[in-house]
């Protein structure tokens, strides 16, 4: 791996405006858990599949029961930003690094000091009442439930739902055109930690047009054949050896 380091290290120095295209590998090295890796949520036993679990539908009619899952396996308390997250945001403090799109919720970028981070899929951070709109911190919903394990607003009373892209929505259109922005004007592209099996995020990766396409994952993925430099590892332990 020695050789591909030296590349990527290269490639880091030589680049200008520098986009990072992140999934949810890059937080299993802080114990957040992969949805697909063979130890990942997908292959756990729930009553429901968790994709069904996770839809908006679901949440709309079985509210009790999404909350069930939603505090065991998504609200995990305690997660550090790791070594990845802290040098992403080292390489954006330096000038390098111009934007970070993540498929991942629990906000370690911007615990580790990211300050451009592009939120496909939302974040656990931000809850609104569905009714009056009112904003709610990961504190609130932790520690405010009625008999049912349902947060409810102090101020209605109606059910409060995460900032978090369900199944059956779609993606914030202005996270889109801000993504799609960065991805346009980078010359140096890293992905890092994903499948890049779920879409449409995955597919955002095609507006890149620059030279230089680096894929850091532990395994294969679908782009493996048309990128410049492929890194297999994890990618904390690749990321720190990059000096900026």
């Amino acid at each position: 791996m020695k050789e591909e380091i030296e590349k990527l290290q290269r490639y880091v120095d030589e680049s200008k405006s520098i986009v990072f295209f992140g999934g949810a590998g890059v937080s299993t090295e802080s114990g957040i858990p992969d949805f697909r890796s063979v130890d990942g949520l997908y292959n756990q036993q729930w009553d429901w599949p968790p994709e069904e679990i996770l839809s908006s539908t679901f949440f709309y009619t079985n509210t009790k029961e999404f909350y069930r899952f939603y505090r065991a396996k998504i609200l995990l308390q305690g997660a550090k930003p790791n070594a990845a997250h802290l040098k992403l945001a080292e390489m954006e403090k330096k000038g390098k690094l111009k934007a970070i799109i993540t498929q991942n919720i629990d906000g370690l970028h911007q615990a580790a000091g990211s300050k451009n981070v592009f939120e496909l899929h939302g974040s656990t951070l931000r809850n609104y009442c569905t009714s009056c709109h009112k904003f709610f911190d990961l504190e609130y919903i932790i520690n405010n439930r009625d008999e049912n394990g349902i947060p409810r607003c102090d101020n209605c009373n109606s059910i409060i739902k995460p900032d978090v892209v369900l199944y059956e929505e779609s993606l914030k259109k202005n996270i889109i055109n801000s993504s799609i922005k960065a991805l346009k004007e980078a010359d140096l592209l890293i992905i890092g930690g994903t499948s890049l099996t779920v879409y449409p995020a995955a597919g955002l990766v095609n507006y890149f047009t620059g030279e230089k396409l680096v894929l850091i994952n532990k395994d294969s993925t679908t782009e493996d054949e048309i990128a410049t430099l492929v890194i297999h590892g994890k990618i904390g332990e690749v990321l720190s050896q990059i000096q900026v």
